[in-house]
């Protein structure tokens, strides 16, 4: 994937041979604590959906690259704080052994981060399931939007980029989409009934701090 700064990208992924990756809602928690260690760093979700079989964020992009080490000690404090929410004053202390292999950058890239996510996602539900490999495909893809080409909220005069002006309804309609996967799937009537989704937090109806809310809500009111 190519993933540029400044900039909303779709992205989504699903299990291999679409096989689930989702069983109960223990997974899908422990997904959204995994996206919420390893995805700020590089920008703001904008909105999300987990599927029994597949993902989908949009995410606007503000940094491709992070330093490696911090972004490490960023993911392993959220994790301390998952498990002392999961098991109290019996929390495991998180392993914090991320030292940068010789010849290693030191910085990590969005797509190193997802792979990573996903990674360690799989480790913890592999032996719940008693199965091995990998659980993903291994491309994860990643759109901006719905079209094929990079595009900026900002022209370089600074300006609105025309796709972005209030009528175009670029972000609008993969939000949209994004939020009505479970409707699609015949899962839920109705997108806020979901609740592996952003759609309860922006109509009210949960406090959630996964997704930058009054961003996304200027990108679908203007775009």
């Amino acid at each position: 994937m190519e993933f540029y700064n400044d900039q909303l990208f779709h992205i989504y992924n699903q299990g291999n041979n679409k096989e689930r990756v989702f069983f109960d809602r223990e997974d899908y928690l422990f997904f959204i604590w995994k996206m919420r260690a390893y995805l700020p760093e590089f920008g703001d979700l904008i909105s999300w959906c987990l599927m029994p079989n597949h993902f989908h964020w949009l995410f606007y992009v503000k940094k491709t690259e992070v330093d490696r080490m911090q972004f490490f000690a960023r993911a392993g404090n959220v994790e301390w704080n998952r498990r002392v929410h999961k098991y109290g004053k019996k929390a495991r202390k998180v392993e914090r052994n991320y030292s940068r292999k010789d010849g290693a950058s030191p910085l990590i890239t969005l797509n190193e981060a997802i792979g990573i996510l996903q990674m360690s996602y799989a480790k913890a539900f592999n032996p719940r399931r008693n199965r091995t490999g990998s659980l993903f495909r291994q491309d994860c893809k990643a759109k901006d939007g719905w079209i094929d080409e990079f595009i900026t909220v900002t022209n370089t005069k600074g300006q609105l980029d025309s796709r972005f002006l209030p009528g175009s309804g670029y972000a609008f309609h993969c939000f949209q989409y994004i939020h009505e996967n479970p409707v699609a799937g015949k899962l839920v009537k109705s997108s806020t009934v979901w609740e592996y989704s952003s759609a309860k937090d922006y109509a009210g109806l949960r406090r959630g701090s996964l997704c930058n809310l009054d961003f996304g809500k200027y990108l679908i009111e203007n775009c």
